[in-house]
Parts: structure tokens; C-alpha cells; sequence
């Protein structure tokens, strides 16, 4: 029942890929189409208003630029928001301001689509700072990704010099694609039964006679699109383990597919832009493929039970429940956490800091890979990278220049390759390094031994791979984390992603190769096989040591 369950989630969410995909494409295709009569009178004031006058293409260098400017623009206004949220209006609770590093962290955190939090969102933040900064930016952030993804596929499918307006692919993506799509499922929790009010906190009297508070707010609409968005943060400190973020499996499936159809669907979407859809069901089975792997690592690691507790004879039917809900059980536990890494959301439903030491190692990989379908736009990019580099891999072996859709695929292009491949592990494993041998870093571990060591691992990928999910034993909210998470956050999103606009914008001025019977084919089942070989080839040469010193240590610790 509970792997049936697992298939009827998978088999939705992939009823949802053609059409979700097939809409997105429609959105940024710059052709005439439905959605600009649904939505260009909305957009009009917007260009007008923001005095956006020229939407025509931009190079690589004018579109990153235009990306970097208006993130941090977001930034300077949500810091002033979050310093002073103590005098700012809906505020019911009397929150105080924020203090200054873990405002940086904050802000970084949510501008970069991460969502990493060191504070709990109910006693830490005003309703004015939660709509305002973190919804805010749960939007902008979302929309940063997809559109460098359509920026990228643009670089591969089209001829020219253009990777598109940037302003106008940015207001699209507000405009016809999260905002309608987080107001469904803004409603559909509502109606399920998940707060959203701007009520102070509501003071009730226990079965003992003691007095408790009890949290609400504007929960519902920041949950729709912290899902959609891949953002992760929560409102409460729980996050979707709270049963008002999170009250029933059902809310549970649609937050799992509201993390998951955007990711998904981008594939069909480049496959559209391609003009040749096998190329993205080529995408889409290799990162599915590489779901299924780690899904299936993680559930029936969790169904087995906690090795220590089998040791000792204590009965196990329903396999390791510590730090799991009891109305979500193993199966969409695992599920959540196997999606929640993959689609580099963040959210989480349990606490992976009590998975079992293989469990535990599942979100560990899916994030360092951070190409298994990953966050809005960014995990396609990621993939299509690896892609790349197959292609290039395979033409050394054969002796022929690689070309991918019809362009070569050079030294420029593979050098910026490389530091977006060679910069994630370096900011994964020098910040975990300092942190273990610095009092400052060592003293937030809880745990003494392996599983400490996978604390501090977990909390640094999370930041590289703009996750956000922790380990929560790791007492993080310290000068020391908050600074050096935030460095690493902000590497993390923004080194590749201008690495890889360049790659685009390279691959955009050059001539079209007509294929002949040499070319090498990227659009079947061998393809998908050479793309998840390099995945894990290169995952395994930067991760697989440090892994074995954490997850792999502890488990074999317990055996």
C-alpha cells in the first residue's frame, strides 16, 4: 500500500509535465499566444511603471548583469525591512528587529532561492516582514531560476546574439506563471484547512489550566509559494512538519507536487524549444532515473528501522519513526524527503537529522549531485551542463569534435563548464573543513563522532546547492554560521549561473552544423545512460570520500 502510494504521486506528476511544460514554453516563446491577451493588460502598467521601454534581446553579459542589479537591489530592501520590522506596521506580536549577521544570512538565504533558516519563522519575524521579504523574494528568487533556464535553452536551441530580454522574461514569470499558479494552491490549502489571517497570536487554555499561545498568520499563501517557488523556508520553525502548514497527507501529496511540476515540466519545455521532444524526455529520464535510485535507498532504509533500536529487539513493524509525523508515515516521509532534496526545495515534513545513517546520506548526494530535477530552472541548467560535458567526453573518445544541437562544442565553452562543476565541491568542503577545525564551527555540533561530522556537511551542501533543508541538531545561529552560510549561499547561486549564461551566450553566436551521419545522437536511451554515468562519475570523484567519513562511517558503526 505505502510504494503504491509512491507510484500514484510519480505517476500525477507526470501527467503534469506536457501540459505545465507546454505552458511554460508558451509563456516565453516571444510568439503570439493566448496568454497575451490573458495577461499583457496586467504587464502593460508594469514595463510602464518600472520604465521598462526596450524589451529587446540582451547578450549574456547584459542579461547576467540585469539579473545580478536587480537581486541585489531586492536585497538592500529586504535587509532595511528585516532591521526594522520592531517600528514597521503588521507587527501584532511585538516582534523585535532582526539581529545584523543572521539579517545577512536571512536575506542571502532567500534572495538566492535557498531559504535556509536560522531563526523560527513565528517568533522571528513580523507578518509585514513575512509577506514583504521572505514571500517577496520566495517569488523573485523562483523566477531567477527559470528564467536563466530560458535564457540558457535559448542559448542552445536559437541563432543570434540574444538570450532574450530579461525584464520582460522576469515580469512573465511573476505574471503568467507563479503568481496564477500560487493562488490556486493558496485556495486548495485553505480549504483543507490551513490558516491564513492576519490574527495575532491566539492565547488558549490547556486541559491542566496553564495558558498557551498558539501561532497563526498569513501561513496558507507563503506555503503555495515556498512549494512552487522550490524556496523551502517555513513559516513556523518545523516547516511542513507543522500541522498548520502541513495538516493531512492530502496536503502533504500537494505540496510535494507543487515543488515538483515546474522541475519536471522545464524539460518538456526545452524539449519544445529544441523542436525536437525527445531531447527532453531524454532530460527528464535521466533525472527521474536517478530519483527512483535514491528514493528507493531512502524508504527502505527508513522502513528497515533504526539500527540501534533492531539491535536492542525493540519492535520495528513500521520502521524508524523518530522525527517523523504519524499521519504522513514512512512512505510519504521518504517521499517528501527524497523530493524536498531533489527539487533542491528545502522543506521538510520530518527532521533528517533522525534518518537512519543511509536515509540520512540520500538528501546528502541528491544535493551535492544537484542536477536530480533540482530547483526552478536551475537543476535543468545543471543537467544540461553534465549533458554537455558528456557530449564533449564522448567525441574525445571517438576523435571527432562534440557537438550538442548542432553547435561544436569548444574549449571556451568547457572551461566555463568546469568552474561551474569544479566551484560547487570547493564550497562544500572548504567551509566544512574550517568549520571542523575551528572552536567556532565545532561548537554547534550536537552530536559527537560521525554523525556530527554529517551535521556540519549537510549544513554547508545545503548552502552550496541553494537548498536550505538542515540537519537541525546543528545549533547554527551563531556569527560564525550565519557569515559563512551566507558566503556560501551566494557562490553557490550565482558562480554557475553566470558561468553558464557565458556558456549559452557563446553557443548562440555560433554557426549551425547540419547533422550527418556521424554526429552523435543526443536524443535516445544511450544518451540518458552516458548523462547519468558522468552525473554520478564526477559526483563520486568530488563527494564519495567525505561522505564515507559522515553517513557511510556511521553506518557501518552501527551494523
Amino acid at each position: 500500500m505505502e510504494i503504491i502510494q509512491i507510484l500514484i504521486v510519480i505517476g500525477v506528476l507526470c501527467l503534469l509535465v506536457k501540459p505545465l511544460g507546454t505552458y511554460i514554453y508558451h509563456i516565453f516563446s516571444n510568439q503570439p499566444n493566448r496568454t497575451d491577451k490573458w495577461f499583457g493588460w496586467i504587464e502593460k502598467p508594469i514595463y510602464k511603471l518600472a520604465g521598462i521601454r526596450n524589451q529587446s534581446g540582451m547578450t549574456w553579459r547584459k542579461y547576467a548583469g540585469s539579473l545580478v542589479l536587480t537581486n541585489i537591489v531586492l536585497v538592500a530592501a529586504g535587509y532595511l525591512i528585516l532591521r526594522t520590522q520592531k517600528v514597521l506596521p503588521l507587527n501584532p506580536n511585538g516582534i523585535d528587529n532582526m539581529e545584523a549577521t543572521l539579517s545577512f544570512n536571512t536575506i542571502i538565504s532567500f534572495m538566492t532561492n535557498t531559504n535556509l533558516q536560522h531563526y523560527s519563522g513565528e517568533t522571528g519575524l513580523s507578518y509585514f516582514a513575512q509577506m514583504a521579504v521572505i514571500m517577496m523574494m520566495m517569488f523573485t528568487s523562483a523566477v531567477t531560476g527559470i528564467v536563466v533556464a530560458i535564457a540558457f535553452i535559448r542559448g542552445l536551441t536559437s541563432k543570434g546574439h540574444s538570450l532574450g530580454n530579461f525584464f520582460t522574461d522576469f515580469v512573465k514569470g511573476h505574471t503568467r506563471l507563479l503568481l496564477p499558479l500560487a493562488l490556486i494552491v493558496t485556495l486548495v490549502l485553505v480549504g483543507l484547512k490551513v490558516p491564513q489571517t492576519f490574527d495575532a497570536t491566539i492565547t488558549v487554555q490547556t486541559v491542566e489550566g496553564a495558558e498557551q499561545q498558539i501561532a497563526v498568520g498569513p501561513v496558507a499563501s507563503l506555503v503555495s509559494i515556498k512549494h512552487l517557488g522550490t524556496n523551502g523556508g517555513g513559516f513556523f520553525g518545523v516547516n511542513s512538519a507543522h500541522p498548520f502548514e502541513n495538516p493531512s497527507p492530502l496536503t502533504n501529496v500537494i505540496e510535494i507536487l507543487s515543488m515538483w511540476c515546474i522541475p519536471a515540466s522545464l524539460t518538456y519545455t526545452y524539449g519544445r524549444f529544441a523542436k525536437n521532444q525527445r531531447q527532453g524526455w531524454v532530460i527528464f529520464s535521466a533525472m527521474m532515473l536517478l530519483f527512483l535510485v535514491f528514493l528507493s535507498a531512502v524508504f527502505f532504509s527508513e522502513k528497515a528501522g533504526n539500527p540501534l533500536l533492531n539491535s536492542m529487539g525493540v519492535e520495528s513493524a513500521q520502521g524508524s519513526m523518530e522525527g517523523k509525523e504519524v499521519r504522513f508515515g514512512i512512505a510519504q516521509s521518504a517521499l517528501f524527503t527524497a523530493v524536498t532534496t531533489a527539487a533542491t526545495t528545502g522543506t521538510v515534513n520530518n527532521m533528517h537529522d533522525t534518518l537512519t545513517p543511509l536515509g540520512g546520506m540520500v538528501p546528502l548526494v541528491e544535493m551535492m549531485l544537484n542536477t536530480v530535477f533540482g530547483g526552478d530552472g536551475v537543476g535543468l541548467v545543471n543537467m544540461l551542463m553534465y549533458a554537455i560535458l558528456a557530449v564533449f567526453l564522448a567525441g574525445l573518445m571517438v576523435g571527432r569534435t562534440p557537438e550538442f544541437l548542432g553547435r561544436k562544442i569548444e574549449s571556451r565553452e568547457m572551461k566555463l563548464i568546469a568552474v561551474a562543476i569544479l566551484a560547487h565541491p570547493l564550497i562544500i568542503l572548504g567551509p566544512t573543513a574550517l568549520a571542523l577545525m575551528t572552536d567556532l564551527g565545532r561548537s554547534a555540533i550536537t552530536n559527537p563522532g560521525f554523525h556530527g561530522i554529517s551535521q556540519v556537511l549537510y549544513e554547508y551542501t545545503s548552502s552550496a546547492a541553494n537548498n536550505g533543508s538542515g540537519f537541525e541538531g546543528l545549533a547554527d545561529n551563531t556569527p560564525f554560521w550565519n557569515i559563512t552560510t551566507g558566503i556560501v549561499m551566494l557562490l553557490g547561486r550565482y558562480v554557475s549561473i553566470i558561468a553558464l549564461l557565458g556558456v549559452a551566450g557563446s553557443l548562440v553566436r555560433k554557426q549551425w552544423v547540419p547533422e550527418t551521419i556521424g554526429t552523435f545522437r543526443t536524443d535516445n536511451m544511450l544518451f540518458t545512460g552516458i548523462v547519468i554515468g558522468t552525473v554520478l562519475i564526477i559526483g563520486a570523484l568530488t563527494f564519495l570520500p567525505v561522505l564515507v567519513l559522515g553517513p557511510v562511517a556511521e553506518y557501518l558503526t552501527l551494523r
